[in-house]
């Protein structure tokens, strides 16, 4: 693939997050750049107001005549994307030079020092963290996010003079296996997309693999207590860290009147006051990791104490909409049972006297089949309930598989219903709320804006 000599990119897939910052470089490159995504959205309405020409309908006629140049246009899909794909196969037989995102992020980086960020929960807001200690700093960086950072508006930071690029290491179908990371931090090993790797073994040897790809002269910063025998080159250190164990940790930790602050620990140096711009206590463990890759790559004590204080947070991740004496209405991308239960004790820390209900909209019929009794324990964390059909997403239903699996599972004496997210509001009108949650990676997330008019209604 020759950056130069490309005139046009065409996506598949196209309103995918991590599709979206690729979308944004080519175009900040002057390329001319299309594409097809299943539904709209306010990312692909973002999209096109930047320049990128999209359409929803699988139609090989609505490809520009502009993006029909074998020679000149380069073709990127997700792999979300099925492989009968009509669009697809239009580029695959006509001799179109065709790659993963994963395979472009990899071209694009491999110039320069890919600060990357793995893990099955925590990676996006972690890296969007470090992004930020690195831009605001002397240091800078370009970024490409797994979500839209709340400090700058948008998924992709852009650098001239920076060498570091941070990047999220996404594990689905092995994509960070095209990756050279410089450095990399991994926050979670917890087993996943076990339709992709069948096993927990298979699992944890992808990440096995994804550390030999670390370079010499770089680092592995590595949460304790992984089930994970990193395998490293020669020349590559290893840290480990946590919130309050490791080569990095925590101390001093005091969280009180809606605040958190920590001493930052590290090897050489300690931070004291560290105050955390998202209070929400997973985020100590996040802040840390990003604190340790913005510490080992030349950001000032100072710099990263300033930094943790302005960091603002990522949409959709502990995303407070609403937050009075009496209410209090957050979305969270939660959408593993680890995560899920990271989610809902930090909630709890922040509002013990408190009731707190959850809408939870499963993602992918693989998934609630292979944890639907982990999800149960999960949410059994919870006071109250409220579970929607199963999100899709590249998947076709598996008989026997529904929400009703994980709602047989809470836990006795637990509030709980099933309900079809179409209904959700008219439900919400008839309860009354304390703190709500709103979990999952699915579509959920496109009531949010009028759940929150309903709740605002009632302040």
């Amino acid at each position: 693939m020759n950056i130069e000599t490309i005139q046009s990119v065409y996506f598949v897939g196209a309103g995918g997050i991590g599709m979206s910052a690729l979308i944004r470089y080519f175009l900040s490159l002057g390329k001319r750049v299309a594409g097809y995504d299943r539904t709209p959205s306010e990312l692909t309405a973002r999209l096109v107001e930047e320049g990128a020409v999209i359409h929803y309908e699988e139609d090989v006629n609505q490809i520009p005549e502009w993006c029909r140049d074998a020679a000149t246009t380069l073709i990127v899909y997700t792999p979300a994307i099925p492989n009968e794909h009509a669009e697809l196969n239009y580029f695959r037989t006509n001799g179109f030079e065709i790659h993963k995102r994963a395979q472009v992020l990899g071209i694009i980086t491999r110039s320069s020092k890919a600060l990357c960020v793995a893990g099955t929960h925590g990676k996006t807001t972690t890296s969007t963290m470090a992004a930020h200690l690195l831009q605001q700093s002397h240091v800078g960086c370009t970024a490409f996010l797994g979500g839209i950072s709340k400090n700058y508006g948008t998924n992709l930071l852009l650098s001239q003079e920076s060498p570091y690029t941070v990047i999220e290491a996404d594990e689905f179908d092995r994509s960070f296996h095209w990756l050279s990371p410089y450095m990399s931090v991994i926050t979670a090993t917890d087993p996943d997309h076990l339709d992709i790797y069948g096993t927990r073994e298979a699992y944890l040897e992808s990440f096995r693999h994804y550390t030999t790809l670390i370079q010499p002269g770089g680092a592995l910063i590595l949460h304790e207590g992984l089930a994970l025998q990193p395998d490293v080159q020669s020349g590559v250190k290893v840290y480990t860290y946590s919130r309050d164990h490791g080569d990095f940790h925590a101390e001093n930790i005091r969280i009180g009147g809606g605040d958190i602050y920590v001493d930052f620990v590290a090897p050489d140096t300690r931070i004291c006051d560290v105050q955390l711009g998202v209070p929400v206590s997973i985020n100590i463990d996040n802040g840390v990791a990003a604190m340790a890759l913005a510490h080992l790559n030349g950001v000032t004590d100072e710099e990263i104490k300033r930094g943790m204080a302005s960091f603002r947070g990522v949409d959709r991740r502990f995303d407070f909409k609403l937050k009075t004496d009496r209410i209090v209405f957050l979305s969270d991308y939660a959408h593993h049972p680890a995560e899920i239960a990271q989610s809902v004790r930090s909630i709890r820390e922040l509002y013990q006297d408190k009731k707190i209900t959850a809408i939870f909209q499963p993602h992918l019929y693989t998934r609630t089949r292979d944890f639907y009794h982990e999800f149960a324990d999960s949410l059994s964390l919870l006071d109250e309930v409220i579970l929607t059909d199963i999100y899709p997403a590249r998947e076709e239903p598996i008989p026997g598989v529904s929400s009703q699996l994980i709602y047989d599972q809470l836990r006795p004496g637990i509030e709980k219903c099933l309900c079809r997210k179409e209904d959700v509001l008219a439900l919400l009108e008839t309860k009354d709320i304390e703190v709500l949650i709103v979990l999952g990676a699915g579509d959920m997330d496109n009531y949010v804006p009028q759940i929150t008019r309903l709740l605002e209604q009632r302040r």
